[in-house]
């Protein structure tokens, strides 16, 4: 009986002994792998290094002509909804995005006389593992001329586009909810 005790406890603990050896491993991995934020002087140290190199440059000269300043001017008229997340009505003015855009998913919106790219991120195609449609699809049923109501915690622009981009966190149309970003999951 002894034996049969002995030999059910002796790999209980050779099993134990693995998995907390294996959770030690991870934890210092994890402690490793955490990168040491910069300092003030390192960080603007970046940028100048950045401005200096061809694609700074090219940035600096998109941002001073006419045609930066008025991305720039769209843009700065929706900064206080955006970082308020208050509600901002809409048009929406074209379904597709302008030819070669790499912004995934998204409709082109009047808001306040100014067009902006409204861009949601990638679609993935198909259905998940619990049988749901894509995230995107009641943006789908959008038509042009809709009147909808946007929430966003972003508006950025790029030398490639000619108008400010709002990422799409948040629309509603005729008083219901037709996307909602979800969180991601363990982080900001």
């Amino acid at each position: 009986m002894k034996k049969i005790i002995y030999a059910l406890i002796l790999p209980l603990v050779v099993v134990s002994g693995l998995v907390f050896a294996n959770r030690e491993i991870k934890n210092e991995t994890s402690k490793k792998s955490i990168p040491k934020p910069l300092s003030a002087a390192e960080r603007k140290a970046a940028l100048k290094k950045w401005e200096a190199s061809p694609d700074g440059i090219m940035y600096k000269k998109w941002e001073a002509s006419p045609a930066g300043k008025k991305v720039h001017a769209g843009a700065a008229k929706i900064r206080k909804s955006i970082r308020d997340y208050t509600n901002m009505e809409g048009v929406v003015t074209s379904l597709s995005l302008p030819p070669g855009s790499r912004l995934g998913f998204g409709v082109m919106v009047r808001i306040n006389g100014d067009d902006y790219i409204l861009a949601f991120g990638p679609e993935k195609s198909g259905k998940n593992i619990l049988n749901f449609n894509n995230e995107f699809e009641q943006l789908h049923s959008l038509k042009v001329n809709d009147k909808i109501i946007i929430r966003s915690h972003s508006v950025s622009y790029a030398p490639k586009y000619s108008i400010p981009i709002v990422a799409g966190d948040y629309v509603e149309r005729d008083s219901k909810i037709i996307y909602k970003r979800v969180p991601r999951k363990g982080g900001c």
